[in-house]
């Protein structure tokens, strides 16, 4: 049975829910899919009712999908949404709404996904409506047509004739003007800028929600209602200036990662009928279709090289410092630039279905998943606001019923108090940061897919790490061959380049490559198989043979005394040994040698540098393990490893601590998905490693990892910045307003100040 668990986004989560599942009679497997929050349940019958009880019991919402087939997904575009304070009203609203299954709100892109029933999105429309906030639907994420951000355009004569009069009323009180002209100056200023903030704020308490759009209309009256009316118009052009400036700021933040949209051109250059060049909007440009890219120009589409020579900078994608050669046969992708030559290319993705499109949707998915500390801070904000208020109460009514002080006195430091409770500049500091953090990976080509891997990168104490592709360079070279006992050595070695031509395992390629270059005629095999951390079998002419490692020799029982002393020989010297086996035995012994990438070192030294230990697992023989751990620094190396022992390993390094594991998201798939962070190797261009890693790695240089956990040790350094900085502020002005120090329009000038502040620490973070 498959649910879809709205608040599991976090491997506490997943810990929580596996413990208690694994006390229910019947459950027999659990499956988590943390990105796309779904967790599956193998169970024995009747085991249904028992499970549903135990998620309720631990408060996790569990939707079962098999029964919201008929539901969909709908993306919902609000343009005034981009701030706690209105994803808790819309909540409020649209929560236990008849038909609508999950609300995700990604504030940051100013996006709701609802989930509901067929027919249910014009009450979903009319209900949001109703709160003052027009929706848009646009494309999801799935099929989504990319779009640019939309931008809003401030009406600032508003706000300039709201502050101008809220001055003059400031100035007149001062100088003793009749009552009746620092009123009328007033109104103005409040009518012009705070018009908007009453009617949401009026909205907010209609709905039993005390928002900021409410304290402040609250705040604002009372001080119109004791008579401080220039100070109440100064509190109301502060938060509406403030309130623009914030959105400003954020919508470079909200813009960072929309940005790469403009990396790739709109125009392509296609060839039409055959013989002649037109150019064509890239998004109408169909698969296989062939492009050509001229010398400095940006490639609009993802495809293969089948003309020409160049080198392609690709640094919008993988980060690449360097240019990289490209010809006949190699990948290029949209938003690289061609340095060099001219280039013709065949189109394997739509301008939609681009590795660059798939980055874009991957990193605005994630800015939706929260991270533990906005987690923490959404919660505290949702506490923090009713006790403030409820504070402000007894402050205006305690000390003059029981000290008899003066009513007007203690009302204005409540008033004071309800200005200070607004907790924007704490609940947008922590998003602004996460999505500053993920947008500089994606610049460097790490693609993170949540806040929570982002934040807990740092505490990452093991790593895991396979060994071809990924410490090595991934394309050994054949380097010995030699027929075994009274084996024919040309027949042995056609039969085993027929076999290893069938693989797509790097050894078997270099031994099917060295057959080419030698001419060795491939012969037709039948019932072929891959055998997962062995080799592969099949029939040649009808005859069984086995091509494979050393634990394959040993596991068909074909060693000897002889045959392990050859190995070993061969082994010690890092090499990789490979046997072809007949139904009377070995019938010969291939050695393929991997080069180890200068990248790796230095990769190394990095992560011990940052104390973090490493691990090599491999399917490789462990003599060749030990030589290639020693050549490059790493601390532990096992070899002779299948992918359920990689699993266990990767188990018992969670168990020491935060673990990752790195590799290339196919034989190595268990252990990325049991580790606390997987990484994924050189996922340019891999629809699988994009969607499914935790941390994708778009090119194949292993340094991306310590990069990672820098940027990830400094996006934790600015969250507390930024956490410490909002609090400490509302500390300050809380004693103040105690003391009988603290004013309106200072405490909202200081909240304005504190957002401001917080959101321009967090996009520090762009500049990593």
């Amino acid at each position: 049975m498959r649910y879809r668990i709205e608040n599991m986004d976090c491997p506490t989560e997943e810990a929580l829910i596996r413990n208690k599942l694994g006390q229910v009679p019947g459950v027999t497997d659990l499956q988590f899919n943390l990105v796309q929050r779904t967790l599956t349940v193998l169970h024995q019958l009747p085991a249904l009712a028992p499970v549903e009880d135990a998620l309720a019991a631990i408060g996790m919402q569990a939707v079962p999908l098999d029964t919201a087939v008929s539901a969909v997904e709908t993306a919902l575009h609000i343009a005034k949404m981009d701030c706690p304070t209105e994803e808790g009203l819309i909540r409020g609203k649209l929560s236990g709404m008849p038909g609508v299954d999950a609300l995700a709100f990604n504030l940051v892109q100013r996006t709701l996904t609802v989930r509901h029933a067929t027919g249910v999105l014009p009450d979903v429309l009319a209900a949001l409506k109703s709160l003052g906030f027009e929706a848009e639907a646009v494309a999801t994420a799935g099929g989504a047509e990319l779009t640019a951000p939309v931008r809003t355009r401030t009406a600032w004569w508003p706000l300039i004739v709201s502050g101008a009069a809220a001055l003059l009323a400031e100035v007149v009180s001062w100088l003793g003007a009749p009552a009746w002209l620092v009123i009328a100056l007033a109104l103005v200023a409040i009518g012009t800028g705070g018009l908007s903030t009453y009617k949401k704020g009026w909205i907010a308490l209609k709905n039993r929600n005390l928002n900021m759009n409410a304290l402040m209309s609250i705040a604002v009256t009372g001080a119109m209602l004791i008579g401080h009316w220039p100070e109440a118009a100064m509190v109301m052009v502060l938060f509406a200036l403030a309130e623009v400036i914030e959105a400003k700021s954020l919508d470079r933040a909200r813009n960072a990662i929309r940005g790469l949209m403009d990396l790739a051109p709109e125009r392509a250059t296609v060839l039409q009928d055959g013989n002649r060049w037109v150019e064509a909007d890239a998004k109408t440009v169909a698969l296989d279709s062939r492009v050509r890219v001229k010398p400095g120009e940006r490639i609009a589409l993802d495809g293969v090289v089948v003309l020409g020579r160049s080198t392609i900078n690709q640094a919008p994608i993988t980060g690449e410092s360097l240019p990289v050669e490209k010809a006949e046969g190699d990948p290029v992708f949209a938003g690289t630039i061609n340095e060099a030559g001219s280039l013709e290319y065949r189109v394997t993705a739509t301008a939609n279905d681009s590795t660059l499109a798939r980055i874009i949707h991957a990193v605005e998915a994630a800015q939706g998943n929260r991270a533990p500390t906005q987690r923490f801070v959404d919660q505290f904000a949702r506490w923090y606001t009713p006790l403030v208020f409820a504070v402000a109460i007894g402050v205006a009514v305690v000390p003059p019923l029981l000290m008899g002080t003066a009513w007007l006195e203690w009302t204005y430091r409540a008033l004071v108090l309800l200005v200070i409770a607004c907790p924007c500049a704490l609940v947008i500091s922590t998003p602004v940061s996460i999505v500053s953090g993920l947008a500089a990976a994606a610049r460097h080509g790490i693609l993170i897919k949540g806040g929570v891997y982002l934040e807990n990168g740092r505490k990452l104490r093991w790593l895991a790490l396979d060994k071809t592709g990924t410490i090595t360079h991934g394309k050994p070279k054949q380097t010995d061959f030699a027929a075994w006992g009274e084996a024919d050595p040309g027949l042995a070695r056609a039969i085993a380049v027929s076999l290893a031509a069938r693989s797509d395992h790097p050894v078997s390629k270099a031994i099917a490559v060295a057959g080419q270059d030698d001419a060795v005629t491939v012969r037709e095999v039948e019932d072929f198989a891959a055998l997962p951390g062995r080799g592969v079998r099949g029939q040649v002419a009808g005859a069984h043979y086995h091509l494979g490692n050393h634990r394959l020799v040993q596991d068909l029982g074909a060693s000897s005394a002889a045959l392990e002393a050859h190995f070993s020989s061969l082994e010690a010297q890092g090499k990789s040994v490979v046997a072809l086996l007949a139904s009377d035995g070995v019938q010969a012994i291939f050695a393929v040698a991997d080069t180890v990438k200068d990248s790796s070192r230095q990769a190394i030294a990095d992560l011990h540098a940052l104390g973090v230990k490493t691990l090599m697992l491999t399917g490789d023989n462990p003599h060749t393990a030990q030589a290639i751990a020693g050549e490059v620094g790493i601390d532990r190396a096992q070899g002779n490893l299948l992918p359920e022992d990689k699993l266990r390993e990767v188990e018992a390094l969670t168990a020491q601590g935060t673990s990752g594991m790195v590799g290339d998201g196919i034989n190595d798939a268990p252990a990325l998905a049991r580790a606390d962070i997987g990484f994924a190797m050189g996922a340019a261009g891999s629809d699988t490693a994009i969607e499914t890693a935790d941390v994708a790695l778009m090119d194949d240089d292993l340094r991306k990892i310590p990069a990672f956990i820098r940027l990830s040790r400094a996006t934790a350094h600015v969250l507390m910045q930024n956490i410490t900085l909002a609090l400490g502020i509302k500390a300050v002005f809380l004693v103040l307003t105690f003391a009988g120090q603290a004013t309106m329009w200072a405490a909202v000038f200081a909240d304005m100040g504190a957002s401001l502040l917080v959101v321009g620490n967090g996009m520090r973070l762009l500049r990593k």
